[in-house]
């Protein structure tokens, strides 16, 4: 029997003065894990031997130059680029910002040429980041635009009992309420839904959605965003088949426990969805980009300067997110390998001059199309 194809996975090592290179070496140190996938990361071989070295971490890596070259069974280190990086561990620069843009920008460029099947993210600085080729407010903003091919992303963060999508994401607290709109919630809902049934193989999700304001607005006395968008986008999504409820205040709804009931949660904004979350998935929570062409996941903590060159960062979330974008990645094969080839639907109806059955348009169109055959004008009627 032929023997399964490993998985790769494109492995950006993110802020090098950060914990990045830590969580990774440290997760990939495993042996054994080399059994479930192939590993690319596209960093700095230099940067990884001085944190290996500095953290006395037992992981080998083979460089390599382009992914082509990625062998199974091994730690495939690409080098994304020739200028030495000065490492300042535990503190922000540009330098460290520029190294993490890079390597992003090349695993973009390799997966469009199919190099490799999944992407796993370490943590950037949003602001040393910033450049004329990078604008954006995180990683989602930027790979919706290089990989969306005009797809919507949806950022979702989850463990295996909890999964929190967000209708807005990096926006200050200041502009939210303004970027609540029905067409948005129906939007990121409904990319939840799709991304719930293919992703995760759940066949009829519930999904909670939250309230924008305290109490869900009170009957109108806190806010009227709950009466005039938000329940009415809800209605909408219900008449699209999508199951979803609400709107639900986020403190009750959290503290109660009532996140269980369902598949899913819709937060309105950041904080709102992820600060629960994060309190509630402690250190096995991942965050995933859904919606987008490319699986794309990542640990759900950032830079962490303050422990950074320790040795004491916990590389749990970031395992999980490699294996999280292992099972996507198969769960979106088995789901779509069935849709692959469908059946041609093949329609008839009934005249009302006996029990003469016709061909409809559709129907006609693939006859020929199989039998190279013209149908006549009678055979038309």
């Amino acid at each position: 029997m032929e023997q399964e194809k490993l998985i790769r996975v494109a492995i950006t090592h993110g802020d090098t003065n950060g914990i990045g290179y830590e969580v990774i070496l440290k997760t990939l140190a495993d042996p054994n894990i080399l059994e479930l996938f192939t590993p690319i990361i596209y960093g700095s071989p230099k940067v990884a031997a001085y944190y290996r070295k500095a953290l006395d971490l037992p992981t080998n890596f083979s460089i390599i130059n382009s992914a082509e070259e990625a062998k199974d069974g091994r730690v495939n280190m690409l080098t994304t680029f020739d200028d030495e990086v000065k490492v300042d561990i535990g503190h922000p620069s540009q330098e460290a910002g520029m190294a993490a843009l890079k390597a992003l920008d090349r695993a973009v460029e390799d997966y469009r040429k199919g190099l490799f099947d999944v992407l796993v993210t370490a943590p950037i600085n949003k602001n040393t980041i910033q450049s004329d080729k990078f604008h954006f407010p995180g990683h989602t903003e930027y790979l919706e635009e290089r990989l969306g091919d005009g797809k919507k992303s949806l950022m979702v963060l989850m463990n295996d009992t909890l999964r929190v999508a967000l209708v807005t994401t990096h926006l200050p607290i200041k502009d939210v309420a303004k970027a609540i709109t029905k067409e948005a919630i129906m939007e990121k809902a409904t990319i939840f839904h799709q991304t719930l049934r293919r992703d995760l193989r759940i066949s009829s999700p519930r999904i909670a959605v939250l309230s924008l304001n305290p109490h869900a607005g009170d009957g109108g006395v806190l806010g009227m965003e709950e009466q005039e968008i938000i329940r009415p986008a809800i209605i909408e999504l219900e008449k699209k088949g999508i199951q979803a409820f609400g709107p639900y205040a986020a403190d009750g709804f959290f503290g109660s426990g009532g996140y269980a009931r369902f598949d899913g949660v819709l937060a309105m904004y950041h904080d709102q969805g992820l600060a629960p979350f994060k309190t509630l998935a402690l250190d096995n929570g991942i965050n995933f980009t859904a919606g987008l062409p490319v699986v794309r996941t990542s640990p759900d903590h950032g830079t962490a300067y303050d422990i950074a060159g320790k040795g004491i960062a916990d590389e749990q979330s970031f395992r999980q997110a490699i294996y999280m974008a292992v099972d996507i990645f198969r769960n979106r094969c088995h789901y779509d390998e069935p849709l692959a080839n469908p059946l041609p639907k093949l329609y008839h109806e009934k005249r009302e001059d006996g029990d003469k059955q016709r061909f409809t348009v559709r129907a006609k169109d693939q006859f020929k199309r199989e039998n190279k055959e013209d149908i006549t004008p009678a055979e038309m009627e």
